[in-house]
């Protein structure tokens, strides 16, 4: 079947520590596709001597996080060890698993000066099995991330294959991510039948059977459908998707999860100082002290 828009997600305008992001998933009448449960659209925020970016230490079970910048820097680290400042291009890949705890802050060098942060932040859902999987941390540099040119576009394969290009990202399910940005108006094609998969609009538009959509919306697709979209010339967009599980996962403040007794004890082990915590990272965010 060709295209079959399932579903289209406007997103929604939200604040995070200060910076504007649109809020893409979960939605309430969509919360996942393929493996992805969250999609957070960063900026593009402007910070200047007087605004940075401070997200402080909080924890994650159930799931592995994508950041994949477009501008500006942004420090992470983790319950790890690790310390890495991601650029545009490159993609940090942290996977939760049992349990893991990251901060995100402007670096230290770049504070009181004028930058510009744009990205995508993505959870990626663990299958139930790997839940508990011990946590781990990658960053991929950009030149390790396969690139298709031509003269109509440029696309990442950020995570999984496309056109015989396969990224160094290993998920833990199968799935898609590609990064596609137009240099004039042209055909992109995607055909998979195990995926289900959508189109975001970070800028620009796309045309979906002659149906115009535009900047800030995902074009959610069946299941199996065969993906053929004019995308136009100067227009910035992710194809993302995979594998759906037998079922929604739970997902409550920073965990995710198949088990609602895994999200109470993660909330309580989190609260009570029992939960892996960030080296010389001693401000933290509380989760709060109910469940909804």
């Amino acid at each position: 079947m060709k295209n079959s828009v399932q579903i289209v997600i406007e997103s929604r305008g939200k604040d995070l520590a200060g910076m504007p992001i649109e809020r893409v998933l979960p939605w309430a009448k969509k919360r996942m596709v393929g493996p992805f449960i969250f999609l957070d659209h960063m900026g593009p925020a402007h910070f200047d001597n007087h605004l940075k970016m401070t997200v402080n230490a909080h924890p994650h079970i159930g799931l592995s996080t994508l950041t994949y910048l477009f501008e500006g820097r942004i420090h992470h680290r983790d319950s790890l060890g690790s310390s890495v400042v991601i650029v545009p291009g490159e993609v940090n890949w942290m996977t939760a698993g049992s349990g893991i705890s990251h901060s995100e802050k402007t670096p230290t060098e770049d504070i009181g000066k004028a930058m510009t942060l744009h990205g995508l932040q993505f959870w990626v859902a663990l299958p139930d099995h790997l839940e508990d999987c011990e946590p781990s941390f990658l960053n991929f540099k950009s030149h390790e991330i396969p690139k298709i040119q031509s003269e109509k576009c440029e696309i990442d394969v950020v995570v999984g294959e496309y056109a015989e290009h396969k990224s160094p990202v290993v998920p833990y399910s199968p799935m898609i991510f590609l990064n596609i940005a137009a240099k004039s108006d042209f055909q992109f094609r995607y055909q998979t039948k195990k995926f289900e998969c959508a189109l975001y609009l970070i800028n620009g538009s796309i045309k979906v059977d002659n149906v115009t959509y535009q900047n800030h919306e995902m074009i959610v697709f069946e299941k199996g459908a065969d993906i053929e979209v004019d995308i136009l010339e100067g227009t910035l967009c992710v194809l993302i998707g995979g594998e759906t599980f037998p079922k929604d996962k739970l997902i409550w403040w920073n965990f995710v999860s198949s088990s609602k007794e895994k999200l109470q004890a993660a909330r309580e082990n989190w609260n009570a100082g029992n939960f892996p915590q960030v080296p010389g990272d001693s401000e933290i965010i509380r989760a709060p002290e109910t469940m909804i």
